[in-house]
């Protein structure tokens, strides 16, 4: 009722307070996930890189290599909004298997904890929930007529991956770490940009 009462005056201004609410969720959500999988990655240099001396000797060849990103906070301004928001949901869907592929592993390695384990573990939970989130604030955006409905719209999470997607699979695990931390970075930035460029006034 409360909400009623301060909305006939401002329409548009009552609707992007909730939007900008559900941008701040999702923002705290991917920070959370990336500061996860930093924890992770220094853990991992910690118990296997020096004792493989593999330091160096990395492979940075990303399975999301094909998935189109800008690069730097201006070109992301740059594209449209529709594009930026079908991104990050492409980058979250890739790395679904991935990640539970990763945890699989981790809890064969004696070297890891079962706290690190349950970390990995709580990192692939996390990109299913932080999707899901995403898929919330592109219908908001959608319902309030702030981007077309193309966005999210492909009937199956597969159906934003490419023919080459499941390179993953040839990846060593710290590749596989070192790609995603740098992908949950993105995807972090990406949704700061986003919600800065649909609802400045919040927190921007």
């Amino acid at each position: 009722m409360k909400a009623a009462s301060i909305c006939p005056n401002d329409q548009t201004g009552c609707h992007l307070l909730p939007l900008a609410n559900l941008f701040d969720r999702v923002i705290q959500h991917s920070a959370r996930m990336h500061g996860i999988s930093d924890d992770l990655h220094s853990e991992f240099e910690l118990y296997f890189l020096p004792s493989k001396n593999q330091i160096g000797r990395v492979s940075r060849n990303c399975h999301t290599s094909t998935i189109l990103t800008p690069n730097g906070k201006e070109n992301a301004q740059r594209i449209a909004r529709e594009e930026l928001a079908e991104i990050i949901l492409k980058l979250l869907v890739a790395w679904r298997d991935p990640l539970w592929h990763f945890h699989q592993s981790m809890s064969q390695h004696d070297e890891f904890t079962n706290f690190s384990s349950n970390k990995s573990l709580e990192m692939s939970d996390m990109v299913h929930e932080l999707r899901k989130g995403v898929l919330k604030v592109v219908e908001k955006m959608q319902m309030l007529g702030i981007i077309s409905n193309s966005v999210g719209d492909t009937g199956s999470p597969e159906a934003l991956l490419t023919s080459d997607s499941a390179e993953w699979r040839f990846m060593k695990d710290y590749d596989l770490l070192y790609c995603f931390r740098r992908d949950s970075n993105k995807i972090q930035n990406y949704l700061k940009i986003l919600k800065c460029r649909i609802v400045p006034k919040h927190g921007c």
